[in-house]
């Protein structure tokens, strides 16, 4: 009778370990997914800016159209780009990176060729969409910060033992960070 109690308590004792164990790895995989839903909020919003800043950089400015079909290029590609919050694979999430990199890139282009243009910098509506698209950028900046402690706490929880035993049953795999652009290392050059 004893040894049955034993048994019964330790089972127990398992039983709510692994109760708990679970329910943190679902909790985690879940902030995470949020985290994701914010992130890809942020570019939503950037992407649905694009089309007004372009718009008014065309009625302002006559310069080369090829700056503009690069950035309505990129944008589409963005757009196109998505990634199921319950499959943020490091390949996934670099695709969705890259794809979003590429964007930023152009539109960077678009924002430095404005100082040819003193009409379009004194443009109301113009100044309006730029500032919008910093504020924008730096929300995107917030959402991947708060994306990547999300991710690490996860991938902490599901590689830690004993909870890795559990995740492995559970089917939990690591997910992907978002990392620093190619080229971010090497700091930009300044000339006067």
């Amino acid at each position: 009778m004893k040894n049955l109690l034993i048994v019964v308590v330790l089972a127990v004792i398992v039983l709510g370990f692994g109760t708990c164990s679970y329910n943190g790895i679902v909790k985690l995989d879940e902030d995470t997914k949020g985290k994701w839903g914010a992130v890809q909020s942020q570019y939503q919003r950037r992407a649905d800016l694009i089309p007004n800043l372009v718009a008014t950089v065309k009625g302002v400015a006559n310069f080369e159209k090829s700056t503009l079909t690069q950035v309505a290029e990129a944008r589409a590609k963005a757009t196109s780009v998505q990634v199921d919050a319950s499959k943020l694979t490091p390949e996934t999430v670099q695709r969705y990176q890259q794809a979003q990199g590429e964007l930023s890139t152009a539109l960077g282009r678009l924002l430095s060729i404005t100082e040819n243009y003193p009409d379009l910098k004194a443009n109301e509506n113009f100044t309006s969409l730029q500032a919008q698209l910093e504020g924008t950028e730096n929300r995107i900046t917030v959402a991947r910060m708060d994306f990547n402690s999300s991710v690490q706490a996860y991938n902490s929880k599901i590689r830690s033992f004993p909870t890795n035993l559990l995740a492995g049953i559970g089917g939990f795999s690591a997910k992907g960070y978002f990392e620093a652009e190619a080229g971010a290392k090497a700091a930009p050059k300044v000339e006067f």
